[in-house]
């Protein structure tokens, strides 16, 4: 059972990953833990225009969250909020209720299937789609205190 979960592909994605790729001036820059297997993962982002434009992270887990963080760096730049949300919704749905893989380019995540019956390393797999949205919410929010500042100051 655990050579069916730890196959070639995810070792290899794992073995692949840069796990300290950090940005020097994200936009937003955040953390995310598993309280389940104290994986960790820090998510650098930045966006222009509700477009991803670059990505970074630093990434301590196990080989299948080091996967999924392998595949967020090849597909998140280029992406849209909503559709990091979307995946991140099929993505949960194809772990927790042995829904499809998600769409598109996220399709790559296939590879995870394995992982369904393994349920304490769900949290794991999924902390880089945690931390991207986390990371996007806090640049929505900075964002729009800027046009709050901007709004304050014209009417001044």
């Amino acid at each position: 059972m655990v050579d069916a979960l730890y196959n070639d592909r995810i070792l290899d994605l794992a073995a692949g990953l840069v796990k300290q790729d950090r940005l020097d001036d994200p936009d937003a820059s955040v953390t995310v833990t598993s309280a389940l297997c104290g994986s960790r993962v820090k998510v650098d982002l930045k966006m222009k225009d509700g477009v991803i434009t670059d990505f970074g992270q630093d990434v301590r887990a196990c080989a299948l969250g080091q996967s999924s963080a392998a595949l967020m760096k090849q597909i998140v730049v280029g992406q849209t909020p909503d559709r990091v949300a979307q995946a991140a919704r099929e993505m949960r749905a194809m772990l927790k209720e042995e829904g499809d893989p998600p769409s598109g380019p996220w399709s790559v995540y296939e590879v995870l299937i394995p992982a369904r019956d393994h349920r304490s390393r769900h949290a794991s797999i999924l902390l880089p789609f945690d931390g991207v949205e986390k990371a996007i919410a806090e640049i929505r929010k900075a964002d729009a205190a800027k046009a709050g500042e901007g709004a304050n100051a014209q009417s001044a």
